[in-house]
């Protein structure tokens, strides 16, 4: 039995990143795939993207990875860029784009935001063209196969389609859930010797107040709406205000 631990999202947020790893280890898990936006929102970006290095078997890039490493110059980017030293910003500028495998005679893809584009989203009521094409090749992106099953994230909140057939799944977000207040990720089981898979989703409680007091102990633009974003799971719009 193939076993992976499908983690995204973890966004900067040390607190809910270590409450998945206890739960990893206490599950026995150590296959962890990352699928991308180690940094951005939170106040520990090195802590996160250390943390990931050491611990995660393979990780592609989030749109927030590539805005971090230098794509866009928003002060929610320039933040964590001041903390993370050249080489962890050359790591997230150079992740790849996705991951395409073989489990049980199927192929699965794995991405951040979808198949066409780190800033191109893939939403649940996207229409099924879009939901179809999704499984097609892009060699643009390094995305060869036609795959028969995908696993995305970026949107923060967990799914799971089918889409005449083939599985669309979200994992859901460790750091800034916006479908419940609580870190979600993917648990995957694949039988070596058949097609079956088994999707799992985990959440699980953290320490959301020792997040709250370091966003608010820091000089991290939009504090109130990262603290916001933790206590009610409601997405809030960012704009650039006097004195942020």
């Amino acid at each position: 039995m193939i076993r992976l631990a499908i983690l995204a999202d973890l966004h900067a947020n040390l607190a809910a990143t270590q409450a998945v790893h206890a739960d990893l280890q206490r599950r026995g898990l150590s296959e962890i795939w990352v699928l991308g936006d180690l940094v951005g929102k939170g106040p520990r970006p090195r802590e996160v993207l250390e943390w990931t290095q050491e611990h995660a078997t393979r990780v592609i890039q989030g749109n927030w990875d590539a805005r971090v490493a230098g794509a866009t110059h928003r002060p929610q980017d320039l933040w964590p860029r001041s903390k993370l030293s050249p080489a962890q910003l050359d790591y997230l500028g150079s992740l790849p784009y996705g991951i395409e495998e073989q489990f049980g005679g199927a192929w699965w893809r794995f991405v951040h935001a979808s198949s066409k584009g780190l800033f191109h989203r893939l939403y649940p009521h996207s229409s099924l063209n879009d939901q179809l094409d999704s499984f097609q090749p892009n060699p643009q992106f390094g995305l060869k196969q036609e795959v028969d099953a995908l696993v995305y994230a970026d949107m923060h909140e967990a799914l799971m389609l089918d889409v005449e057939g083939r599985p669309l799944i979200n994992c859901g977000s460790v750091g800034n859930p916006l479908d419940s207040t609580l870190p979600c990720y993917l648990i995957l089981e694949f039988d070596e010797n058949s097609p079956a898979h088994t999707a799992t989703f985990v959440r699980l409680t953290y320490n959301r107040d020792e997040e709250i007091s370091t966003a608010e102990n820091s000089d991290m633009p939009f504090i109130r709406e990262y603290v916001a974003e933790l206590l009610t799971g409601a997405y809030q719009k960012r704009r650039t205000r006097e004195g942020v």
